[in-house]
């Protein structure tokens, strides 16, 4: 679609400017500004999260009911599921690839860089796991927390049984809830309209806390990871989308500036998630039916940059530690970082700690290996900030790919 208006009125460029005035204020004023313009940030991202249940709720269960309990139910989920195992296998092997081409572990030294506690984050122990976390003992507790993973799986039954129904409280129930799903849509808009004074005070933060004197030792390894996560948000997604969808990615990446801008500054695809969701019906052209199915699930399962960064991470360490992980090892990084990837939570440097069921697969443990991830986690900010941008495209190339798929005619019309 077609961006009317002056260039200052639309959102992505003032999300722009508010990142280059939060960069410009964090180096000014340092760690002392701080304190006055982080909440702007914090309200933000609050406000985001506000939103996310209750339009999650209301998009999947509007969007399955529609949809059908039938056939059609299967094959949209074959071809989800199909392109979220595609895509992230694609950015693993980017990662490997660039990895064993540069070797950014080889001679690192890691004593001047700056380590950082590592936070407590709960993975996943296995796939059983997965799936006992995918099935909430209470609905409402699931919603609260949130575990976003057990509230989709709750959503997208009930959308089923509400499918399922008679034709009479079929419609009213269909009709409530995408009542409710518009309501939220509105809502959402008018939260989005902050988003440029909430950039400022999240990006102000970053740079005035971490400046970039911690970057120095890690220099060489976050090129190859930022060369990796360019080369798959720039090269091997748009190639999908010309080769799968028809799609001129140029008209896509327009499009999908905004979530992508905010996905960059939160560093979080769950707090994106409204705004994905809004883009992609009103900008990108993508229908309820498709959106509410691919994105959540998308949000929660679909992480390519972790992908790739967790691939790429392993094998740092590994080069750092003087050790060379053969090819049996390094397919069992590649197929453990695929798995890992969906258990990891869409939130701040959560791959990071996932990071460790993947060590873990190749028998890299011990006190050496928690000192060099807790310094991968000084720099990490920018990185994961990186990565959550090429998730959420992912995300965004792959709901329109298979509305294309679906037979949707008006998606990403130039």
């Amino acid at each position: 679609m077609q961006l009317t208006g002056p260039w200052y009125m639309r959102l992505h460029w003032q999300v722009f400017i508010a990142m280059l005035l939060g960069i410009a204020a964090g180096l000014l004023g340092g760690e002392a500004i701080v304190p006055s313009v982080a909440w702007l940030g914090t309200l933000f991202v609050r406000l985001l999260k506000m939103v996310i249940v209750p339009l999650v709720a209301f998009s999947i269960i509007s969007g399955v009911a529609s949809v059908g309990a039938g056939a059609s139910l299967g094959r949209l989920f074959g071809k989800t599921l199909g392109y979220y195992v595609l895509s992230s296998l694609l950015a693993i092997i980017v990662g490997l690839l660039l990895v064993n081409l540069i070797r950014p572990g080889d001679g690192a030294n890691l004593v001047d860089a700056e380590a950082a506690v590592l936070p407590e984050l709960e993975t996943p122990g296995g796939p059983t796991d997965l799936l006992m976390r995918m099935v909430p003992v209470n609905v409402i507790d699931a919603a609260a927390r949130p575990d976003m993973l057990a509230v989709i799986f709750f959503c997208i039954l009930f959308g089923i049984a509400i499918a399922s129904l008679p034709k009479d409280p079929r419609e009213t129930m269909t009709n409530f809830f995408s009542a409710g799903f518009e309501a939220m849509m509105k809502l959402t808009s008018g939260v989005i309209r902050f988003a440029p004074i909430g950039v400022f005070g999240l990006i102000t933060k970053v740079v005035g806390l971490t400046g970039f004197a911690s970057f120095k030792a890690l220099g060489l390894y976050m090129l190859t990871i930022a060369a990796g996560l360019s080369i798959h948000m720039f090269l091997t997604l748009p190639l999908l989308l010309v080769f799968l969808g028809r799609i001129n990615p140029r008209v896509h990446f327009r499009n999908m500036i905004e979530p992508i801008a905010l996905a960059f500054s939160t560093s979080s695809s769950g707090a994106t998630l409204p705004v994905t969701l809004r883009t992609l019906e009103k900008e990108v052209g993508v229908s309820n039916r498709v959106t509410s199915f691919v994105i959540p699930m998308g949000a929660t399962v679909n992480m390519d940059g972790t992908a790739l960064y967790e691939c790429a991470g392993v094998l740092f360490i590994a080069q750092v530690l003087g050790i060379d992980l053969t090819l049996a090892q390094q397919a069992i990084v590649v197929l453990t970082a695929l798995l890992a990837s969906i258990g990891a939570a869409a939130v701040p440097s959560a791959g990071l700690v996932i990071i460790f069921l993947v060590l873990d697969a190749v028998n890299l443990r011990g006190p050496e290996v928690e000192a060099i991830v807790g310094t991968m986690l000084a720099i990490d900010r920018p990185l994961d900030m990186f990565r959550t941008a090429v998730n959420v495209f992912s995300d965004s190339c792959g709901a329109a790919i298979i509305a294309r798929s679906e037979g949707e005619e008006g998606v990403d019309i130039a």
